[in-house]
């Protein structure tokens, strides 16, 4: 795990391989605003590290807002911790969201703000976070948002890629990875991640993202893609595209006892 500034953001770089899909980038944000803003909280079976990685780039306690796009487990592994560290940090999060969570754990219900798409977070010096839902998700409590001090989107899980290798994986500009293995990465990430694309009207699917052409962002910030400075075209391209790509079907029971096959009988 390792950290990258872009302007005053920090990314913490996180990454996991899934085998038959490729390396997945997994990424949390801090954004250094007034009021700084900690953007999802990494996998708990990466928490130590996690932590560690955080506390190099700010002191927990300077945490005013907690911003979990949704309470999947890549983004909500050190939530808590990250509370205990931060008692002055509040979660921003849905009403779904938070709901969802209190099934698993007691929430701080005190410490909870909701904020619904097209409602903003101000973050202090006339600086706000404009919440908005993705184009393309895997969970309806999603809620990714737009900066406007520095044009960042912060988009959760929409325009992810699984890479071909680690070092692809972990380059600091998406652009370094070639336009075809991005859109060949985001077209089978679709369909793991947003299968329903597949059924929708493109034409009404089309208007879901009138809203990201408005914000106009200079950088897109995914949770599973290496930052994207000056990709928007390329990436409403891709909306585009994305219900006609080729729908994901996933190994099955054969497919993996040759996968475990391989494995026992690779050389030490």
């Amino acid at each position: 795990m390792r950290t990258q500034r872009i302007g005053d953001v920090d990314v913490i770089r996180d990454e996991v391989e899934i085998p038959g899909v490729g390396v997945l980038p997994i990424n949390a944000f801090v954004l250094h605003a007034n009021e700084p803003v900690l953007v999802d909280t990494g996998r708990p079976v990466e928490r130590e590290a996690f932590l560690k990685a955080l506390s190099s780039v700010i002191d927990p306690a300077q945490i005013r807002w907690i911003w979990l796009t949704h309470p999947d487990r890549d983004h909500m592994g050190s939530l808590f911790d990250v509370l205990a560290a931060a008692p002055k940090a509040r979660l921003v999060s849905t009403f779904a969201a938070v709901g969802y969570l209190t099934v698993e754990f007691p929430m701080p219900m005190d410490r909870v703000y909701l904020l619904n798409p097209g409602q903003a977070l101000s973050v202090g010096g006339g600086r706000s976070l404009h919440a908005s839902r993705p184009p393309l998700f895997d969970s309806p409590m999603t809620v990714g948002f737009f900066d406007d001090a520095s044009g960042f989107f912060f988009s959760s899980d929409c325009f992810g890629a699984p890479m071909p290798t680690a070092e692809a994986a972990d380059v600091d500009d998406v652009r370094e990875v070639g336009a075809d293995t991005l859109r060949a990465g985001q077209s089978l990430w679709v369909g793991v991640d947003s299968p329903w694309v597949h059924t929708v009207d493109p034409e009404r699917f089309a208007r879901t993202y009138d809203e990201l052409r408005s914000f106009a962002p200079n950088t897109i910030l995914s949770t599973h893609l290496p930052p994207a400075p000056g990709q928007l075209e390329a990436f409403v391209d891709f909306l585009e595209f994305a219900p006609r790509a080729t729908p994901f079907v996933g190994p099955d029971q054969a497919m993996l006892e040759a996968m475990l096959q391989q494995m026992h009988s690779a050389p030490e």
